[in-house]
């Protein structure tokens, strides 16, 4: 597919969901193609140790991510490229955009995103067949997956999280984020875009970065559009407590 911009997301990523949603934002306005592309947290992080690298949670939610991937990989091969734009928007409404739930542990709210209870839901509501949520524990489509992981690793190097944007390809750059906390109004969402491009286009561009970032404005957090998030470090972009 050619397409203006391809984004590579992992459905578990809030940062992630938040730069997707102002894309979508550019996207309406300057009329873009996107071709949204598939990376595995889980998958880059196959050989790290979870339990010490990582707060608890982490390798349940990562581990849902593939597993949601393993189910839009099946949706593109059997509707199209175009199947994978509405689900990963149902994907992200329902982890990101909906209030936290206070019954469960976050350890189980994240693992319950990697089951049929979660996606059925979701492909009706993207009006694709539930039949895709087989794919849930399918692992042969994991070759794929960890091959649009790899794609996107080459464009960028391999010290970075997700999402990962590719300008303009085949022949644009592509760089890891812009990580946002805050979703830019209709009217500066377009200007943002621009700078962010400005950059990406200069050929000895290479990183502008900060490892302190503010919970994103997402419902999940319980942080509403008119609050701002507490400011957290998040060592090697993933809140990693090792290298």
């Amino acid at each position: 597919m050619d397409a203006d911009i391809n984004f590579y997301f992992d459905p578990v990523c809030p940062f992630a969901w938040m730069t997707s949603k102002w894309v979508r934002q550019v996207q309406k306005r300057r009329d873009y193609t996107v071709d949204w592309r598939f990376i595995s947290l889980r998958l880059i992080n196959a050989n790290v140790d979870y339990d010490a690298h990582f707060p608890p949670e982490y390798e349940a939610g990562h581990t849902a991510g593939l597993r949601l991937l393993r189910v839009a990989a099946r949706a593109r091969a059997e509707h199209g490229r175009e199947a994978v734009a509405p689900l990963y928007a149902a994907f992200g409404t329902h982890i990101f955009d909906t209030a936290p739930d206070d019954y469960r542990t976050e350890g189980e709210v994240r693992e319950l995103r990697g089951t049929r209870k979660f996606v059925e839901p979701i492909l009706a509501e993207a009006g694709l067949p539930l039949e895709l949520a087989e794919a849930l524990d399918d692992e042969s489509w994991d070759i794929e997956i960890q091959q649009e992981t790899d794609e996107a690793l080459s464009l960028t190097g391999k010290d970075v999280g997700t999402p990962i944007i590719h300008f303009e390809p085949p022949a644009g750059v592509a760089f890891f984020g812009p990580v946002i906390s805050r979703l830019p109004h209709e009217d500066s969402a377009v200007e943002l875009w621009d700078h962010v491009v400005a950059l990406a286009r200069f050929p000895g561009f290479a990183e502008l970065k900060r490892s302190l970032r503010e919970q994103p404005q997402l419902a999940a957090f319980g942080i509403d559009v008119d609050a701002v998030g507490k400011q957290e470090d998040w060592h090697g972009g993933s809140r990693r407590q090792k290298k």
